[in-house]
């Protein structure tokens, strides 16, 4: 880490901001916040900017910002969800997007995949297609080991550093969610709480940990519910291994709290939000290690 708490970029996709020195046994990662739209990717769409945004986990980075003040890192996605989502599995393609055949080792039938939703969507979060033309696997493997995989690389160096220097870590994954749920949604239609914790049905992390973070923002006034519709992705799934000492939480923001949902514009409550989750940030940090572990 550098000693201005700013970790090198990778090709300016991916960003670490670090704390002057950690201080607490926990990661913050935000995949999704990412808005670097290439000319060359908004040509290939059928969508206008704005269409293709609205799949954005937007302003979530800033949501969590004080992660490095508080002393713990935070990860964040600078490409778009829509461009490669870093919450699947490496190689969750859709067949039908492509104009040539897919290797054996892709998945293609998994319900990301189905739902149009794979490591390169189809659809955006409304259902929109996102392509005016079929995909050679070829530029999608590009994506996968610029983007996909470089993300991937320095967010288990970052768990397993804590660890190591923790006996413990504590992965936050930062995620916003449409205020009512979308086409694809088993939500479809309904409106949404404050905020989904998905701890993959307590199989992620220790109950503790989402017990304190339920707690505190039922305290804040918050409408929080667990695992619906949300309990978690790849990233949730993957690295969350209680019994190895890493703990994997996802916590998804209703955006009408802190967004204009149409047209991807901060509100004035973004601040206030922020400064909240800030508190929330040195609760989790004032979890002793050995809790988690018993």
């Amino acid at each position: 880490m550098e000693k201005n708490g700013r970790a090198p970029s990778v090709n300016g996709l991916i960003e670490c901001l670090a704390p002057q020195r950690q201080t607490m046994a926990a990661v913050f990662a935000s995949p999704h916040s990412g808005a670097l739209y290439t000319d060359e990717f908004v040509a290939s769409s059928r969508l206008d900017p704005v269409a293709l945004r609205r799949s954005e986990d937007s302003f979530v980075d800033e949501i969590f910002a004080a992660a490095p003040v508080r002393g713990a890192p935070l990860l964040r996605a600078h490409f778009p969800r829509v461009y490669v989502d870093p919450n699947r599995e490496p190689y969750e393609l859709d067949p039908t997007m492509f104009e040539d055949g897919l290797p054996d080792y892709v998945n293609t039938t998994s319900p990301r995949v189905a739902a149009g939703l794979g490591t390169v969507a189809r659809v955006v979060a409304n259902g929109e297609e996102i392509y005016a033309r079929k995909l050679s696997f070829a530029e999608v493997e590009r994506r996968i080991q610029s983007c996909y995989r470089p993300y991937h690389a320095a967010l288990k160096d970052l768990i397993e550093r804590t660890r190591d220097r923790f006996g413990i870590c504590i992965l936050i994954d930062c995620h916003s969610m449409p205020s009512i749920g979308g086409p694809m949604d088993r939500d479809h239609g309904l409106k949404r709480v404050d905020f989904v914790l998905g701890d993959c049905h307590g199989t992620s992390c220790s109950p503790l940990l989402t017990r304190t973070i339920e707690r505190h923002l039922a305290r804040l006034g918050y409408v929080v519910t667990r695992n619906l519709p949300y309990a978690g992705g790849f990233v949730t799934r993957h690295y969350g291994r209680p019994q190895a000492g890493i703990h994997a939480l996802q916590i998804e923001v209703n955006r009408t709290l802190y967004m204009d949902e149409e047209r991807i514009e901060r509100r004035p409550r973004l601040p206030r939000v922020a400064d909240q989750m800030a508190g929330l940030i040195a609760v989790i940090g004032a979890i002793a290690p050995q809790d988690l572990a018993a």
